[in-house]
């Protein structure tokens, strides 16, 4: 639940929609300049595309867009390290560390077409080892800027292994591409796969090879 105290806050600062059915507040903050800039400007391009802004359907488009916009690249707000750092652990362990599945959707930095997918990350700790969520929300923070795919899986291993200091650290991203499905080449079913390893991962097959064997693995 949101205190008053923060809805006041957030008041000052963005939005913040209740659902009083369910008894709980779904926090978004957008910033109120930045929302009127971008709904002026995808109004001005709905007119340019031939639409009539000011009937029912459009007419709160642009703001709607504007505001999804901050959402969907609100990662640039994010600093990856400082989520790693937020929980950051002294242990014993020098085994893999594996999360997989980890659902991630970001913009095509060409296009500006979606494109989504798994990302899979691996590390072997030394001395140092991470909350499980902080990986899952260090892929969000990078995922959620204009991206491509290439990009993204490196960022997301220097990021850890920057933090960490680890032995190795190993991440996997297979993504579908709506910029081939739906323009261009229109390839429904294609899958890009990109690869990024350090330490232990890049210098020792078999502790590859067991990355690449886990994360192909149904084990649950």
């Amino acid at each position: 639940m949101v205190t008053k105290k923060q809805n006041e806050e957030i008041t000052r600062n963005g939005d913040t929609i209740e659902d009083e059915d369910f008894g709980y507040s779904k926090i978004e903050i957008f910033h109120p300049e930045d929302t009127a800039k971008l709904a002026y400007h995808y109004k001005e391009i709905l007119n340019i595309l031939g639409e009539n802004t000011e009937r029912e359907g459009l007419e709160k488009t642009p703001l709607r867009v504007g505001k999804a916009m901050q959402f969907l690249t609100h990662g640039y707000n994010l600093n990856p390290m400082e989520i790693i750092e937020s929980a950051k652990f002294h242990e014993k362990y020098q085994q893999m560390v594996l999360v997989k599945d980890i659902e991630l959707y970001s913009l095509c930095e060409h296009h500006m077409i979606p494109f989504y997918g798994k990302a899979h990350v691996g590390y072997i700790p030394d001395r140092h080892i991470t909350g499980l969520s902080k990986i899952a929300r260090v892929v969000d923070a990078f995922s959620r800027r204009l991206q491509v795919q290439e990009r993204l899986t490196t960022q997301i291993r220097d990021c850890i292994h920057d933090a960490l200091k680890p032995l190795g650290v190993a991440v996997v991203i297979e993504a579908h591409h709506m910029c081939m499905q739906m323009r261009g080449i229109q390839k429904q079913n294609s899958v890009t796969t990109t690869s990024a390893f350090t330490g232990a991962f890049l210098n020792q097959n078999q502790t590859r090879e067991e990355f690449i064997h886990l994360i192909g693995a149904k084990l649950h």
